[in-house]
């Protein structure tokens, strides 16, 4: 694989994490404070904020889905992220927008790779190419254990409902991910209060501003 594509025009977040970690939270505020700060922004999220995208979403994630073979899951997660880059991300990217996204490559690399033990250079491949392999220029791992975020739902779905024993081989896998490219990467205490994590997204996000419109 090639060491990858960063957007020249437009900002890309992506907000990753265990269950339960805050994920849509945190990409909400982020959101609301650079749209005030006068910044276009696409708040988005995987699987399914595309009509392709919302059918595959169905099946990944509804309990009465049943059992998967790993390959399948894997390869529906990539249709979705093809569609969804595609369609929302490189337009937006290509506005000059800030494009932040809850889920994104890496959570099929630790929930398809590391979670269903699946080849991790395998599902890499994989992913990398169905996203044209488009990397994010900050990764925010909002770290948290899988009996604190787990803890939270009184109902789970296809994935939340696996064992702990997945959860905290995805968990690891992020943490991994963030520690083999810091640069690219900011690793944040899920159980810390909100607004003190959002305040260190924004100190993070600000000085890659440079090349989004207002």
């Amino acid at each position: 694989m090639s060491n990858g594509t960063w957007a020249d025009t437009g900002v890309f977040v992506c907000f990753e994490g265990g269950e339960g970690a805050g994920k849509s939270t945190q990409s909400q505020a982020l959101a609301a404070w650079l749209t005030e700060a006068g910044y276009a922004v696409r708040l988005t999220f995987e699987p399914g904020d595309t009509p392709v995208g919302k059918q595959l979403r169905a099946i990944v994630l509804d309990p009465a889905t049943g059992s998967l073979s790993p390959r399948t899951e894997a390869l529906l997660y990539a249709a979705d992220k093809a569609e969804h880059v595609d369609t929302v991300v490189w337009p937006a990217l290509d506005r000059g927008e800030v494009v932040i996204t809850d889920r994104y490559v890496d959570s099929s690399l630790a929930y398809q790779g590391a979670g269903r033990v699946l080849d991790l250079d395998e599902v890499t491949t994989l992913q990398r190419w169905a996203t044209a392999d488009l990397r994010p220029h900050l990764t925010v791992v909002l770290d948290v254990t899988p009996a604190h975020g787990l803890g939270r739902f009184a109902e789970r779905d296809r994935i939340e409902a696996e064992g702990e024993d997945f959860h905290e081989r995805a968990r690891l896998a992020f943490l991994d991910f963030a520690a083999a490219d810091p640069d690219h990467y900011l690793v944040l205490d899920a159980r810390l209060p909100v607004e003190e994590i959002a305040a260190a997204v924004r100190e993070r996000v600000e000085p890659l501003l440079g090349s989004a419109r207002r």
